[in-house]
């Protein structure tokens, strides 16, 4: 993996200004088996966080971003099959400045001071104590449910936990320092979206094998652009804003090897897992791209 240059906070705040206003925009925050979504309707009613914070609250949830210094953003694309194909500016940070993974058991926090909304901040949190140097994934509750949780601190939050949560009325709390997203449980597709898989997260691993991370980031935060592709048919904008985050954060020997590619010449692909995806992405790009 080619050595990025520094990140330019003051640009990094420009592109997630503008997110923040599209509403086909999607964000995730954890780590490689647990963590949470956001997304929005376009017609659906949509406030900032409290205390001046950027971010989105919906009914459904929140997304609160806690600023872009110190954020290194990686720029990548993801074939996901013949005709199609995701893309993601994925926020790192440093694996040496992030925290150990927390206690592998449930514990009590305290009212959550940092909450989206400020009607909120009564509500007591929870760590679920989830093996993530990423995130601390944290259940969000008042009244009876803050005894129940109560009740499990000391141990292993597990997979009868997590079904117990939508009916404690939880909220799920993806943390990470000043960034968070909220997931009002129980939660359904399309809106935002908690997600645990104890089998990937016993793996251990900072991210998917088929996202092009330089060694020593872990991503923290990923924003999802709307894709190029839509019900409506290809969308050049959305393809050429992306492209334009490919150039600037993206991969450099892979950005120039699949322009070579689009543009037809015949190249032999490097025999590396990064090379031969960029590859699948290129050929399904093709299908979309008009004649050259």
């Amino acid at each position: 993996m080619a050595i990025r240059p520094h990140p330019d906070p003051a640009a990094l705040r420009v592109v997630l200004h503008r997110a923040l206003a599209d509403p086909d925009a999607a964000w995730s925050l954890g780590g490689y088996g647990a963590g949470a979504t956001f997304r929005r309707g376009a017609a659906e009613p949509v406030a900032s966080p409290c205390g001046g914070r950027p971010g989105l609250v919906t009914p459904r949830g929140a997304l609160v971003l806690g600023g872009a210094e110190g954020l290194v953003p990686v720029a990548y694309e993801t074939a996901l099959g013949r005709d199609d194909w995701s893309q993601a500016l994925a926020l790192c940070r440093p694996l040496a400045a992030l925290p150990p993974c927390p206690v592998p058991a449930v514990s009590e926090i305290g009212p959550d001071r940092e909450a989206a909304r400020a009607q909120d901040r009564d509500g007591v949190l929870f760590c679920l104590g989830l093996p993530l140097r990423q995130a601390r994934i944290l259940a969000r509750v008042r009244g009876d449910a803050v005894g129940l949780l109560r009740a499990a601190c000391g141990r292993p939050a597990d997979a009868a936990l997590w079904e117990r949560l939508p009916g404690l009325g939880a909220t799920l709390v993806a943390a990470h320092g000043c960034d968070r997203i909220e997931v009002v449980l129980p939660d359904a597709p399309p809106g935002p979206r908690a997600h645990w898989f104890d089998k990937l997260l016993r793996l251990g691993r900072l991210h998917a094998a088929t996202a092009p991370i330089p060694a020593g980031l872990a991503p923290v935060i990923h924003l999802h652009p709307p894709h190029p592709v839509m019900e409506g048919g290809y969308d050049p904008g959305r393809h050429a804003a992306f492209q334009d985050l490919l150039a600037r954060w993206g991969d450099p020997a892979l950005a120039a090897l699949k322009r070579r590619l689009l543009a037809g010449e015949a190249v032999a692909i490097p025999d590396a897992r990064p090379a031969r995806a960029v590859a699948r992405v290129a050929l399904a790009q093709r299908r979309c791209l008009p004649a050259r």
